[in-house]
């Protein structure tokens, strides 16, 4: 086992911006990868114990979209198990990407053999980040990302905001999937051009919200919806509380408001209460898209829109078809690696 030579990391490929058409061509981090470290931010924030280890080795691209499912499967009887994430160094390598560990302690040589195993070639590198946040460093010189007329920045770039723009700011400690890959940048510019077509939403869900980013630029769309954004981990619902307060967003059950709830799927008496919904967004993964796909199809009203991502280009015919078998049409199958579908139910 290698250690880094000097302590302090580089910045990871992840932190480039994403602008535009172009971010939904290249993401440069796996869409899970991206939600558990926007949930550990926020475990480092307000617990007050930031990763201070870092691991590093190289991995190959297929070992990094599987990192999502096997480390959680390896980590599962850890009491603090770390945050894994996966960055492309080289966009001319595409096969050649980088895995990263951080660790609230020095990692044991058990975990280091458990890290060999998501990525056999590769050769651990570890770092000391002495007493740095390690969130708040690996967002040092995050840009601002548009997508449509939203504009995603951090507190860093507040003088940046352009005039008309819809802005939402993301502290730093809670910035890691804000809008920086591609599938929440895809699912954006889609909410903007369905309001440019004059599309008009009153009851809204955001299943699996994550930061709540979707939910409440839906809001600023359509200020008069009733909106409910859920996801089934409640430290996302926590970081999404954050933010709303950052972004003075209304939390409440009433109409013109976002309503945050803990829960699975469409289960909680809350959004079934609420059913039907005429905008339906999904920003999860391919998997869990199709098999909700007829509770979802059940909980759309006629008429109604959904916004589906979190797929891969080779994930969305399969997506699309199981929903298709419910009754709705595709509008837009997106483009680049990763997809955003928008379909009608008819």
């Amino acid at each position: 086992m290698r250690r880094a030579p000097h302590p302090a990391p580089q910045r990871e490929r992840h932190a480039r911006p994403l602008r535009g058409r172009d971010a939904a061509d290249r993401p440069e981090r796996l869409h899970r990868l991206c939600r558990q470290n926007a949930r550990a931010s926020g475990r480092a924030t307000r617990e007050g114990s930031p990763m201070s280890w870092k691991v590093s080795l190289d991995c190959t691209k297929a070992q990094a979209q599987a990192v999502s499912e096997d480390g959680d499967a390896l980590f599962a009887m850890h009491d603090n198990p770390p945050v894994l994430v996966a960055d492309e160094p080289d966009p001319e390598q595409p096969d050649r990407w980088r895995l990263h560990a951080y660790f609230e302690n020095e990692p044991t040589t058990q975990e280091l053999m458990l890290l060999k195993r998501l990525a056999p070639d590769g050769e651990p590198e570890i770092a000391h980040l002495k007493d740095e946040d390690w969130v708040t460093m690996s967002q040092a010189g995050l840009e601002p990302i548009h997508a449509g007329r939203f504009f995603v920045h951090t507190p860093q770039h507040r003088d940046l905001i352009p005039k008309g723009a819809v802005a939402f700011e993301i502290d730093a400690g809670l910035a890691f999937g804000t809008g920086q890959h591609a599938t929440t940048a895809g699912c954006l510019q889609s909410l903007d051009r369905l309001a440019d077509q004059g599309k008009h939403f009153s009851n809204i869900i955001d299943v699996g919200t994550g930061t709540g980013l979707l939910a409440f630029a839906a809001l600023k769309l359509w200020p008069e919806a009733r909106v409910v954004a859920s996801d089934i981990d409640p430290v996302a619902i926590e970081v999404a509380e954050e933010n709303a307060s950052l972004n003075k967003i209304p939390v409440a059950e009433a109409a013109g408001h976002v309503l945050l709830l803990t829960a699975p799927g469409l289960g909680h008496p809350l959004i079934a209460n609420r059913k039907p919904y005429d905008l339906l967004i999904a920003n999860i993964l391919a998997g869990p898209l199709v098999s909700l796909a007829p509770g979802f199809a059940a909980a759309l009203a006629k008429g109604g829109t959904m916004i589906l991502s979190g797929l891969l280009d080779s994930q969305a015919d399969t997506v699309a078809a199981a929903y298709e078998a419910e009754g709705l049409s595709v509008v837009d199958k997106g483009d680049g690696e990763w997809r955003v579908l928008v379909l009608e139910k008819g």
